[in-house]
């Protein structure tokens, strides 16, 4: 049987249930006593009841595959064939460690998109690095850089008033 996704009912009208709250979006059964999804109404959300459980064989899995939590490197490196990662709570340094080594072992993540995770970590290294503020080595070889240039401007703008003579 295909696999459904029970939400509460109304969920999407009021915003205090749940439109962009996922925590609020969660199963509540209807006890209203006008309510069409109690009355299983055609048209309206089903409701949880048996007979929806996935076989035994396909419970749980992720692309017919099993998850395994994952929290380091190392934990990593143990997956198996039939397996699929999934990051557990871990912070950014080490989720884009773990992304790395994945994107390098060719092993599938499931709950993190490891080409956009590394892209966006890229651009915010980039963006550090211009926002950091300067030594003053390079500061002092920026101002003899731009004495020089300003120097060989003005010697251009006295050449070219020369020649006009």
């Amino acid at each position: 049987m295909p696999r459904l996704k029970f939400l509460r009912r109304n969920w999407s009208k009021a915003s205090r249930l749940g439109k962009g709250r996922k925590k609020k979006q969660i199963w509540r059964s209807p006890k209203g006593r006008h309510s069409k999804t109690r009355g299983e109404r055609k048209g309206y959300p089903a409701i949880v009841k048996i007979g929806y459980k996935q076989e035994e064989k396909t419970r749980g899995l992720i692309a017919d595959k099993t998850p395994i939590l994952i929290q380091n490197i190392k934990q990593l490196m143990g997956l198996e064939k039939g397996q699929v990662a999934i990051l557990a709570n871990v912070g950014q340094k080490k989720r884009l460690e773990i992304a790395k080594k994945a994107k390098e072992k060719g092993i599938q993540i499931s709950n993190l998109n490891v080409e956009k995770a590394l892209k966006k970590a890229e651009k915010r290294k980039a963006r550090k690095e211009e926002m950091k503020p300067k030594t003053k080595k390079e500061e002092k070889a920026e101002a003899k850089e731009e004495k020089k240039e300003t120097k060989q401007s003005e010697d251009k703008k006295w050449t070219l008033k020369r020649k006009n003579y």
